[in-house]
């Protein structure tokens, strides 16, 4: 099948955990989580059906319950079943998906622990911007909170840091992150300048973005997944992805 791709997209996906309910995979990165508008590419949504053939073929169903934007990798949580898609839905409501993300951001934060508590909204809302998507922290938002631990110093200038979000709200993370001072590197839209967003967009990745992002996309990974099933709880870990990896080394 020929596929429109106007950026570098790895296809390929892991499973870090199965049964007959469930099904946790390690996405990649810049790989969509599922098909959007008339993008003729491949998708991690395409990669677990054909996974699942069987499954479905005697009445099972691909439910994503956690989605990652395309260019954060690591663990998505797939429902097999209706019974898995009710049950999950539900925890998630009410909270019981706990996640934790890894993070390399521009410069080293002086703090070790940090908590940002600012709600966000979308910032056409109340500041001119270029983006429909982009978000920022103002105090008629959305209550928001994400946790922040500094991990480990690069050699580039950059940090790792453990990001642990309370609430769920779109591109929280980075906004947050973007907020104190220490955007994920690779951000096309909170790294600082948000041309590097429209001149993506318009003319795709190219060696003047690559000068200025160093990263194709931005250095955001689902490290740690914990979540309630069938009584017991399921703790899943994804290992630092060798881009990330190779910022600090």
């Amino acid at each position: 099948m020929e596929y429109d791709m106007p950026i570098a997209v790895e296809p390929d996906f892991r499973m870090l955990y199965e049964d007959d309910g469930v099904l946790v995979a390690d996405k990649a990165a810049p790989l969509l989580t599922h098909p959007t508008g008339d993008k003729n590419e491949p998708t991690l949504w395409h990669g677990v059906r054909e996974l699942l053939a069987y499954e479905l073929a005697t009445g099972g169903q691909v439910s994503f319950i956690n989605r990652l934007d395309r260019e954060t990798s690591g663990i998505t949580l797939i429902a097999k079943t209706a019974e898995a898609a009710s049950a999950l839905g539900k925890a998630m409501q009410e909270r019981l998906l706990h996640k934790e993300y890894y993070a390399v951001v521009q410069g080293v934060p002086l703090w070790q622990r940090a908590v940002n508590a600012e709600p966000i909204l979308r910032m056409e809302e109340v500041a001119p911007t270029r983006i429909h998507v982009r978000q920022c922290c103002h105090p008629a938002g959305k209550p928001c909170r994400t946790e922040f631990v500094r991990l480990e110093q690069g050699r580039g200038g950059c940090c790792l840091v453990r990001c642990i979000p309370h609430t769920g709200r779109m591109h929280q993370i980075r906004v947050h992150l973007a907020y104190l001072g220490h955007p994920l590197v690779g951000d096309k839209i909170y790294g600082g300048d948000e041309s590097c967003y429209l001149e993506f967009m318009e003319q795709g990745w190219a060696p003047a973005l690559a000068a200025r992002l160093v990263l194709p996309r931005h250095a955001l990974h689902a490290c740690k997944l914990t979540f309630p099933w069938r009584g017991e709880t399921v703790t899943v870990e994804s290992p630092l992805p060798p881009d990330m990896k190779q910022l600090l080394e």
